[in-house]
């Protein structure tokens, strides 16, 4: 999704939300409440997509599983760039995914389909840059991140920084990077965000998941890498991030993912095999009624993200020709 489009979705959210919102990430208080339905006695609930989300779908899951007992829960989260391909081939009800679909995955769908995947945010993240516990630093400007991790260093700064002492004097550990490898949406984002679609240098060390990142960074006092809020440690920091050199440096919190002005906020999504012409099928019906419901959303705080207002449910929920349930 366009970032024009989740700065307006924000701004919603910032109206909709009270104020204690921002001091303790709260639901919205008109999100519904999920009740179970009869009639799904079994089945295999398989998601296959980005491993930014798999403790979420993990937790989605099992407590789905709870209201659906005879319900098989599968979670495969090896890259958002698994998501579209296993959909196409029929492998799993819904595609996690860290970015927006590229086009050339929804041409291959529409190849197959006729219609294209519907992707649906299900909640709020913020890509963080982290390093290690003990690096004073405050903060970086995208074109300084971008001089650190690129090889083409399109945000105009140059030459490569190859030490923390260019950036702050009192550091003289030489700079170690992190990020995630190319099956990941989080890569592509990082990319195309801040590195302004350059190119990633090759001493950029690629690891399969969010986690490794935050863990390479935490035993590395030169560490610098990139992964979701929600895997943040005690080992590691997450930087202010600045639009432009000298420009503010803004923290990653709710207020500022909510009110837009944090530069690394993003959507996180299912996307989905929807036909317009036919109705769900009573299990992926549930499953996404549940997601956008108040348990749902829960779960999405539990993991460390942000939430959706009752809103934005009610309109993901809409594009896939669902109504949600009365508030409880």
């Amino acid at each position: 999704m366009a970032r024009t489009v989740l700065l307006g979705l924000c701004l919603l959210a910032m109206s909709s939300l009270s104020s204690s919102a921002f001091s303790q990430v709260a639901l919205d208080p008109m999100l519904p409440v999920y009740q179970p339905i009869s009639g799904i006695s079994g089945g295999v609930l398989e998601s296959v997509g980005s491993d930014t989300m798999n403790r979420m779908l993990t937790l989605w899951a099992e407590e789905f599983k709870r209201f659906y007992p005879g319900v098989r829960p599968s979670v495969d989260g090896k890259g958002s760039s698994n998501a579209v391909p296993a959909l196409i081939a029929g492998k799993c009800n819904f595609g996690p995914m860290s970015r927006d679909v590229k086009d050339s995955e929804r041409r291959a769908f529409r190849a197959k389909f006729g219609y294209e995947p519907v992707l649906l945010p299900t909640s709020i993240d913020m890509l963080a840059v982290y390093v290690n516990k003990d690096n004073p630093i405050e903060g970086l400007a995208f074109a300084q991140i971008d001089a650190i991790f690129s090889s083409t260093r399109k945000q105009g700064l140059s030459p490569r920084t190859m030490r923390w002492s260019q950036l702050a004097p009192s550091v003289s550990a030489d700079i170690s990077c992190y990020g995630r490898n190319a099956a990941s949406g989080t890569y592509g984002y990082f990319k195309e965000v801040v590195l302004a679609g350059g190119d990633y240098g090759n001493w950029v060390n690629e690891l399969p998941g969010s986690a490794g990142v935050v863990q390479s960074v935490g035993k590395n006092v030169g560490g610098i890498g990139y992964s979701g809020i929600g895997y943040q440690t005690a080992d590691v920091r997450a930087l202010k991030i600045a639009n432009e050199p000298g420009g503010e440096l803004i923290e990653a919190t709710p207020r500022d993912a909510y009110s837009g002005r944090y530069p690394l906020a993003r959507f996180l999504y299912l996307a989905v095999n929807y036909d317009p012409t036919l109705p769900l099928d009573p299990m992926r019906r549930e499953f996404l009624k549940y997601v956008f419901s108040r348990q749902g959303q829960m779960q999405v705080v539990k993991d460390g993200y942000l939430p959706l207002t009752a809103e934005m449910a009610r309109d993901a929920l809409r594009t896939v020709g669902i109504e949600t349930l009365s508030q409880d």
